[in-house]
């Protein structure tokens, strides 16, 4: 007899981690992070494939460093992701270099060569007027999805005005045939976008976009463990983050779970059916 749903599992005596989370009341939540790899070895990137590739949304691949990397090793790195069923995007930088130097149709030849699934375009650093509807027709003649980075690299911390004129801009672009937005964040999550000289996050700004787009459409730029946190702690597990190096994938993980020791106690993120202990009482646990 076949046994496929947790229930049946346990109650036959089966074991596994997925089983186990059930029993905790951890949802199966769909993949949500998009991790950044900003130019490991092949052998690191296979092997947290391996481990997390299941948990990816897309994988970034490595700024602009897949162009000067060895080809064989940046094809191979597409393929590898690919082979466990993730999704590839070139990142923004290469996108508006391309652009200033007038040589935005054979950068989209070479990604569509490679075997990327999709873009980043953005303005993080350049201020060429971009034609929204052409650079979209011209990634999708292609075959390559697109997504827009909102925000500017060197800009600082946003203002409730520069929200507002992004909103539009993101708008556009969806219209447009754009796949997702980006929220700018950099490395940093310091003085850029939705957090300020601090690091601290704006969770008002971050409501704004939300409203605006839902967040299906929109992925946040979460670099740092605080941005991270900060992000899923203001929207719960349904929030999508971005630039998340491969190593912390399992750590934000986890969090979006309630299954860190910071998340557990919190209503948002602590899975369904837990007994929350204050730290001096005592449970006595079935033999």
């Amino acid at each position: 007899m076949s046994v496929s749903q947790p229930s049946e599992r346990l109650a036959a005596g089966m074991r596994s981690t997925r089983d186990f989370l059930y029993l905790l009341g951890v949802p199966d939540l769909r993949p949500a992070t998009s991790p950044f790899d900003p130019g490991y070895d092949l052998g690191t990137l296979q092997g947290h494939l391996d481990q997390s590739s299941h948990l990816m949304s897309i994988l970034k691949v490595s700024m602009a460093c897949w162009m000067v990397g060895d080809e064989k090793v940046s094809r191979a790195k597409i393929q590898a992701a690919q082979g466990h069923g993730v999704a590839t995007v070139s990142g923004g930088g290469p996108f508006e270099i391309a652009v200033a130097q007038g040589r935005l149709p054979e950068f989209l030849d070479l990604c569509a060569d490679m075997g990327f699934d999709r873009i980043e375009a953005g303005q993080g650093f350049t201020r060429i007027q971009l034609d929204v509807d052409g650079i979209v027709a011209m990634a999708h003649a292609r075959d390559l999805d697109v997504q827009f980075e909102l925000g500017a690299k060197h800009d600082g911390a946003f203002s409730a005005e520069v929200v507002e004129e992004l909103v539009l801009k993101g708008h556009r672009w969806l219209e447009a045939g754009a796949e997702e937005l980006v929220i700018e964040a950099r490395e940093s999550a310091q003085g850029v976008g939705l957090f300020d000289e601090r690091g601290r996050f704006n969770g008002a700004l971050a409501d704004t976009f939300a409203n605006a787009f839902g967040l299906d459409a929109i992925t946040f730029e979460a670099p740092t463990k605080p941005s991270q946190f900060a992000l899923l702690d203001h929207f719960g597990p349904a929030v999508r983050l971005c630039n998340v190096r491969l190593e912390e994938v399992l750590r934000v993980e986890i969090y979006r779970r309630g299954l860190h020791s910071d998340a557990f106690g919190k209503r948002q993120l602590a899975p369904l059916s837990p007994v929350a202990l204050e730290p001096t009482e005592r449970i006595d646990l079935p033999s």
